[in-house]
């Protein structure tokens, strides 16, 4: 009889210790539970509020601004000058005349891209590389500005002047690299301040600098969800090069289609690469010497899953 009620005793012992193992298990999964929903929760408010839509392409007006082609996407541009409205009827107010440059724009990893380009203006083909350093967001962590890098090389293919001289590849090789530095301050505005170093290996004459600085500032006022106001301007420090051109001075409209983005501009510079256009720019607003241009982006996802993901 002892034996009977100490095995039923035991039965019931198991039963409870069963019970009570079930019950701890069916806890420590709802703890987990509960924790998993607060990091989660934790975590997208440590999320980084990154700031979208500074400027609507990779450059202003003529400038680079710091926005960059998403991540596995590649961009087309399509850019043309045509010639001085002060030409009159005869030129049909310089469109008889034009400059083009097309180029293709590849993003990586969202915080960099690469270009290359041919422009018909001295036969200049040119390679760069966009870094974003900092990009503007707020939340936990306030970054109040994006900051960017970019390096250009250029490389002239004129047939040489003199062929009976000693020509060097070199000579025609030119730089230039900048620090943008943007913010947008509302939905309407953002603004780019562009300090720029410009080297060419070769200069017309001795007295002419190969080392150039500039600094430049750009500007966006929005007008609409798919239209925004221009301005830009590059100013040249003193030195020969200041004395024989002029600073160069930009504006234009910006109109996004769908996939496409146009950038409808006026400028006295009729150049698209940085060393041009801030170094050689020899027209004057007063005097008419202003050149009507356009800028055309397609993009074209190159690994749409990556893309989308991006």
């Amino acid at each position: 009889m002892d034996c009977k009620w100490c095995s039923r005793k035991l039965i019931l012992m198991k039963k409870i210790f069963f019970l009570f193992l079930l019950v701890s298990i069916t806890k420590v999964f709802a703890f987990s539970q509960d924790l998993d929903h607060i990091l989660n929760e934790l975590n997208q408010d440590q999320s980084p509020d990154y700031v979208y839509g500074t400027f609507k392409g990779t450059s202003i007006i003529n400038g680079q601004s710091v926005e960059i082609p998403g991540n596995a996407d590649l961009n087309f541009v399509m850019s043309h000058r045509f010639g001085a409205v002060n030409q009159g009827v005869y030129n049909f107010f310089g469109l008889d005349q034009a400059s083009a440059r097309f180029g293709f724009e590849y993003g990586l990893k969202n915080f960099a891209s690469l270009s290359i380009g041919r422009n018909s203006f001295d036969k200049v083909y040119d390679g760069a590389v966009k870094l974003r350093i900092l990009r503007q967001q707020t939340g936990m962590k306030n970054i109040p500005i994006t900051l960017a890098v970019y390096s250009a090389f250029y490389i002239e293919s004129l047939k040489w002047a003199n062929e009976n001289r000693e020509n060097y590849f070199s000579s025609r090789l030119s730089y230039a690299s900048q620090i943008l530095i943007a913010r947008k301050f509302n939905q309407q505005f953002s603004l780019q301040i562009t300090p720029t170093f410009i080297h060419k290996n070769l200069v017309p004459k001795p007295v002419d600098q190969n080392n150039i600085y500039s600094l430049g500032i750009g500007g966006r006022y929005k007008l609409s969800r798919k239209i925004s106001l221009n301005g830009e301007y590059f100013y040249l420090f003193p030195g020969e090069t200041s004395k024989n051109y002029s600073n160069s001075l930009s504006f234009g409209v910006d109109i996004e289609t769908g996939g496409h983005v146009f950038q409808l501009q006026f400028s006295n510079s009729q150049m698209m690469f940085a060393r041009g256009f801030i170094t050689e720019t020899s027209g004057q607003w007063s005097d008419g010497d202003i050149y009507f241009g356009f800028n055309l982006y397609r993009v074209f996802p190159v690994n749409r899953k990556r893309s989308l993901k991006s």
